[in-house]
């Protein structure tokens, strides 16, 4: 019943990982295409002027950030259900798979530090963007390009929700690496390669009694 227990334990953990980094990547996403996409041009004194995330590099660097981390969330999720929820490298603690737990650690915490970093200096910059600094004469953009601020806003806060995400997905790339140094960790592991085995026996297994009822 404990090895039961645990088996379950460890695949619910699986799921709740593989909707995190899935949520994660979604938010990038959002985060890079509505801060790529907040172009807006205006007419200012006779002049039309555009306005665009290039404009401001702090935003041009988190949209390049969410972009990278995106992909990054994405491949890794895809990779984890085409093996079938199984840890990279091999179940058994040693050589191959404890490099991979350790750059997929290192990616994971890598990705969060970097999109949050550029999401906080994205925000300040766009701060003064909102408010403006009248000792040195910088009028208040925001009043003038509305919707590309507005836009820009909601870019950032998908910024930050999805770097905050990618800080709890690094507490579970932390439990998968110092769980190989554990010979319990080793044994769930093991339970938990065995037990998405039998899921896809057992998915083959109906594909195969379906497609010979149709015959």
């Amino acid at each position: 019943m404990g090895a039961v227990a645990r088996l379950q334990a460890a695949v619910a953990s699986g799921r709740a990982e593989s909707l995190l980094r899935g949520a994660c990547a979604a938010a990038a996403a959002a985060s890079a295409l509505l801060l790529g996409l907040s172009a807006q041009t205006k007419t200012v004194l006779f002049v039309r002027k555009k306005a665009v995330p290039k404009d401001v590099e702090a935003l041009w660097v988190l949209i390049v950030a969410a972009a990278v981390a995106a992909g990054y969330h994405a491949a890794r999720l895809l990779k984890r259900l085409c093996s079938g929820g199984r840890f990279a490298g091999g179940d058994d603690g040693r050589g191959c798979a404890r490099a991979v737990a350790w750059a997929c650690f290192l990616l994971d915490k890598g990705c969060a530090y970097v999109v949050f970093a550029s999401a906080i200096a994205a925000l300040q910059a766009c701060f003064v963007a909102l408010t403006g600094v009248e000792p040195l004469q910088w009028s208040r953009l925001c009043n003038i390009y509305t919707r590309f601020c507005v836009q820009g806003a909601f870019g950032m806060v998908c910024g930050l929700a999805a770097a905050l995400g990618m800080a709890l997905l690094s507490v579970f790339s932390a439990r998968d690496l110092f769980r190989l140094y554990s010979p319990a960790g080793r044994r769930q592991a093991r339970l938990r390669s065995e037990s998405s085995q039998t899921g896809l026996m057992m998915s083959t297994n109906e594909m195969a009694r379906e497609s010979a009822g149709d015959d």
